[in-house]
């Protein structure tokens, strides 16, 4: 069993930011396993949306917590000790300011990097031992991280998001039939 989780903030507000790529990949990835999958619904013990399937004869667990980014955690720790898995088990997408608009990147133990709902899931697991697709959004000249982070992507930019959310998809379900090695080769 897996438990994929897109970080993002909930509400109309933010549904198209920057800080919004992960619940932007998991519903791309959703969409794309819907035939398996079942809608998103809103689930107060993991206050999450929370779709459920089958992929590749392995449970999935497709998560949105609606604790806002910066305590993402809570939702994180919640689903976690409830499924009682390992965090080698869970799947972190996020957005990440330090790579390019156009780059994705596939990593596992690493540190948040200042990303605040990635430190809040560190925290709450006391751990760092678990997968992250990462999306870039880097600008060219950058003076505030907050205000950036929750804006929305230019007309420009959108194209090359739309793409890495492609990327995302087909390298999280080549992770979950041929390992991460497998897609770290590839789409790093």
């Amino acid at each position: 069993m897996k438990i994929i989780v897109g970080l993002g903030n909930p509400g109309k507000e933010y549904e198209k930011t920057r800080h919004n790529c992960g619940f932007m990949a998991i519903y791309n990835l959703q969409k794309t396993l819907n035939e398996n999958f079942d809608n998103f619904k809103f689930n107060k013990k993991f206050d999450a949306l929370i779709s459920q399937g089958d992929f590749n004869k392995e449970k999935i667990v497709l998560a949105m917590p609606q604790t806002f980014m910066n305590n993402s955690g809570k939702s994180v720790s919640a689903l976690m000790n409830y499924y009682k898995l390992n965090s080698s088990d869970l799947f972190i997408i996020n957005d990440d300011i330090d790579l390019p608009i156009i780059k994705i990147k596939i990593s596992k133990n690493i540190n948040s990097a200042g990303h605040k709902g990635v430190q809040s899931i560190i925290d709450y697991l006391e751990t760092k031992a678990f997968i992250r697709f990462r999306i870039g959004i880097k600008p060219i000249h950058i003076y505030n991280t907050k205000e950036f982070v929750l804006q929305e992507f230019t007309k420009e930019q959108e194209k090359n998001i739309s793409e890495n959310l492609e990327k995302i998809t087909l390298a999280i379900k080549m992770t979950l039939k041929e390992g991460i090695n497998n897609a770290m080769n590839k789409y790093n």
